[in-house]
């Protein structure tokens, strides 16, 4: 059975995915117009403006922003002391990574005013016409609101596996492990120690069980949305992966995608 099929398979009334393989080449497979809702793959998108606005100068990852002792980097990182949706920190910056809606959200708040523009006008100048994204009009969180549709996802896909809006040393930032020895819980997925994170993406890291795949590299990044979707690459087999479903995160997931994930590095790594 090849990898797209196993999508028949999934208890959902609705999925989107696409491949990139490892010439560059881009299979897609579903209705590629409707737009499903990506819930915290978001993060990613505004962890992306966020770091083209460091590179314009508009903002840096050593700005302080939110509680004492946070950075712009600590909140990327879901290193900033926040709870999920809470106002209020838990803890001091750099103790735990204690993921966050709300580290993203006062991130988006401080890229707004720094730039004059709101969050999501600066996410389609900066992120989505340069890679050539056609969307509705975004609104709602910077952590869980965008909606796209499997080829404009896929568009930003192939910015997480070839950066073209980024400098390579930002890249390997963004991908590389930020305050790695914290350990934290992957929220639907378990605790792990450490819990490495990027400034933005998820790092794979040695963490098992895990929604990607067993054969997916230590060095895959990505993340997935509690609305059903996920993106990672995988820069060692050199492809990537992006589904989109509107059923909630939930056992089914785990059930379903790390065996898609292993049918996808098997089909198209070759």
């Amino acid at each position: 059975m090849r990898a797209f099929d196993l999508l028949g398979t999934w208890p959902v009334e609705r999925v989107s995915a696409a491949v990139i393989d490892k010439r560059g080449e881009v299979h897609v497979h579903g209705d590629e117009t409707h737009e499903y809702r990506l819930a915290s793959i978001s993060k990613v998108i505004t962890a992306w403006a966020v770091l083209v606005a460091c590179e314009e100068g508009t903002v840096s990852l050593e700005d302080a922003v939110g509680q004492d002792g946070c950075t712009l980097r600590h909140l990327l990182a879901h290193a900033g002391g926040y709870s999920f949706d809470g106002d209020s920190p838990i803890t001091s910056p750099g103790k735990r990574r204690t993921y966050s809606n709300t580290g993203y959200e006062i991130a988006a708040a401080h890229l707004a005013e720094a730039s004059g523009f709101d969050f999501w006008h600066y996410v389609g100048e900066a992120v989505f016409a340069p890679l050539g994204i056609v969307a509705s009009e975004q609104a709602g969180s910077a952590a869980k609101d965008a909606r796209l549709d499997i080829v404009g996802l896929s568009l930003f896909l192939a910015e997480l596996r070839r950066p073209r809006l980024v400098s390579r040393e930002t890249f390997i930032d963004a991908v590389s492990p930020q305050f790695a020895e914290l350990e934290g819980v992957v929220p639907g997925v378990g605790r792990f120690d450490p819990c490495p994170w990027g400034l933005g993406p998820e790092l794979r890291g040695d963490k098992w069980p895990h929604w990607t795949a067993q054969s997916n590299s230590s060095a895959t990044y990505g993340h997935f949305g509690g609305s059903g979707t996920f993106v990672w690459v995988d820069p060692l087999a050199d492809v990537a992966c992006a589904v989109l479903t509107e059923r909630e995160f939930d056992d089914w997931a785990l059930a379903h995608w790390p065996a898609f994930s292993d049918a996808v590095l098997s089909e198209f790594s070759r």
